[in-house]
């Protein structure tokens, strides 16, 4: 009986911590529930200049304890060039790692910060022009915080990826702004506000992108949420033809145990 409360209230804080889900464009220090797993999958339209570009990636958490949480994520890609023929399959494969370093909790807020490994293997489709993947082993280390509320959430990220195959280095820097915007309730029914901003500088070319993003995000019970998210350039230093117009996403998030 005790191990069912609180498995029931690792679930609610998981998804739902004083009533917000994690962020849509920045990562979450905020870990699954006890021992648990879940599952991200979303729709992310990026219009450019030139192309079209149909990503359909799959994120698979579990947690190995309550600090500590693997999985892997995959993608598959569509590509419309303009005046050539398209061109899809499945893109790399990255394995990550979380690893909780520093947790405080007050009445109606947490403080929380994770270490985060993302490691790419460059097992997508090369053969094709345009290519659909990178050719290029990637790791990436980055600090993730979060300062949550009963009324609004903070969320930050830093971090750096090193590549190969004389692709770019990169440091990324993203940041987020959760805002309730019902009431709470249990079971949850929630809407919330998202906004941020998300970045990467190329340290080899020295150019930057920066994108400007909003969002809403509807939790309907401790165990799912769906959200939607529109993410504009705002700084993009890029050749004009590879310039990218917006970039619309869609997708959902439940919770497996």
């Amino acid at each position: 009986m005790n191990r069912l409360i609180i498995l029931t209230i690792s679930v609610f804080s998981a998804l739902n911590v004083f009533a917000q889900g994690p962020p849509i464009f920045t990562e979450t220090p905020i870990l699954l529930g006890l021992d648990g797993g879940g599952m991200r999958t979303f729709g992310r339209f990026i219009v450019k200049e030139n192309a079209t570009v149909y990503v359909q990636p799959l994120a698979i958490p579990y947690n190995l304890g309550s600090k500590t949480q693997i999985g892997i994520a995959g993608r598959f890609i569509n590509i419309n060039p303009n005046n050539f023929e398209s061109v899809s399959g499945f893109g790399d494969l990255t394995f990550f790692l979380k690893q909780q370093l520093y947790q405080k909790d007050g009445k109606g807020k947490t403080f929380r910060i994770i270490a985060k490994l993302d490691q790419v293997f460059p097992i997508g489709k090369t053969s094709s022009i345009p290519s659909i993947g990178s050719d290029s082993w990637q790791s990436q280390l980055s600090l993730v915080t979060g300062y949550v509320t009963l009324k609004y959430g903070i969320y930050g990220q830093v971090g750096y990826n090193i590549t190969s195959n004389g692709l770019p280095d990169n440091l990324i820097y993203n940041a987020a702004f959760v805002y309730p915007l019902l009431p709470q309730e249990y079971p949850p029914n929630q809407l919330n506000l998202n906004i941020g901003i998300n970045g990467n500088f190329f340290t080899d070319v020295n150019s930057n992108t920066i994108l400007a993003s909003g969002g809403i995000q509807w939790i309907t019970s401790k165990t799912a949420l769906f959200e939607a998210g529109l993410q504009i350039p705002i700084v993009e230093e890029v050749p004009e033809a590879q310039k990218t117009n917006y970039v619309l996403t869609f997708g959902t998030r439940i919770l497996i145990f």
